[in-house]
């Protein structure tokens, strides 16, 4: 346990001192409130919270100095097993707003109503911060979004959950209880880190889902894919329903509201996927 609780503390030490480092860079070369601006700030920190911190201190607690076979990235995975991850997380979308839909109709008591209403209006600012985000004119922009928004997060945030805190509270053990709770405790840090109560359940999942896929392949590349594929799937959908009406709403409630028999089907198979999933990598 105190290993365990030295290597967590050396991590957030290292993670501290780069992001630091990228905000006083942002600062210093004129950081300002534009798109293109806070586009730059957000690519600068991604790599210095999320992505450089997990690799410096892979290559420091593996023996032979390889950071990616500690993070688990040194084993080629299977192309079977890549396919049908996309596959369960494309079905996966209706029963993920679904469950979003639900998530933001709590409500929190009448005592705590300032609360929520702080809340809501944070996530309502980060609902439009991300909307101007993913505003693209041209394929290129599109493709300067998906790096951004999708390759780079799921890169870099896998690195730092997945593959560094869901390992360092497992921390070897093939103990069934020790593995559980790694791939949970991992799971409700990574939805609160992105400070959104009101999405709080769906990324829960989701992120309990990339726990056990990673797991169960022993490859880090697996929940990656699957992490692009969600990431990547809304980028693409923003831009291809953008001046469509309400159809950026609909991408973002299909399968809740009127639909919600679709999130239901959506949830069933997204089970008998992962279930089909486990059976394969258990039988290889």
């Amino acid at each position: 346990m105190k290993k365990i609780l030295v290597r967590i503390m050396v991590w957030i030490a290292v993670m501290s001192v780069l992001t630091l480092i990228a905000m006083g860079s942002w600062v210093l070369c004129g950081g300002n409130q534009t798109t293109a601006s806070l586009k730059w700030f957000q690519f600068v920190q991604t790599l210095a919270t999320f992505l450089l911190p997990p690799i410096l201190c892979a290559w420091m607690w593996n023996e032979r100095h390889r950071p990616f076979a500690w993070l688990q990235m040194d084993r080629k995975p299977d192309g079977r097993l890549i396919i049908l991850a996309v596959g369960i997380m494309v079905c996966a979308v209706p029963a993920i707003n679904l469950l979003a839909d639900l998530n933001s109709r709590l409500r929190l008591p009448d005592s705590m109503a300032a609360l929520e209403q702080r809340l809501r209006a944070m996530e309502d600012a980060a609902a439009v911060l991300t909307e101007q985000f993913l505003k693209a004119d041209n394929i290129g922009m599109l493709l300067v979004n998906i790096g951004l928004m999708a390759l780079l997060p799921a890169l870099a945030e896998e690195l730092s959950f997945r593959g560094t805190l869901q390992q360092l509270l497992t921390d070897g053990e093939v103990s069934k209880a020790r593995v559980h709770v790694a791939i949970w405790v991992t799971a409700v840090i990574f939805s609160a880190i992105h400070m959104q109560f009101f999405g709080f359940v769906p990324r829960m999942l989701m992120g309990a889902m990339f726990g056990y896929v990673f797991v169960w392949s022993g490859s880090l590349w697996i929940p990656m894919v699957m992490h692009f594929t969600n990431n990547g799937l809304a980028v693409i959908a923003y831009y291809a329903l953008d001046g469509v009406g309400e159809g950026k709403n609909y991408a973002d409630t299909f399968g809740a509201g009127t639909t919600w028999y679709i999130g239901v089907l959506s949830l069933v198979i997204t089970s008998l996927g992962l279930l089909i999933f486990y059976r394969r990598t258990h039988t290889r």
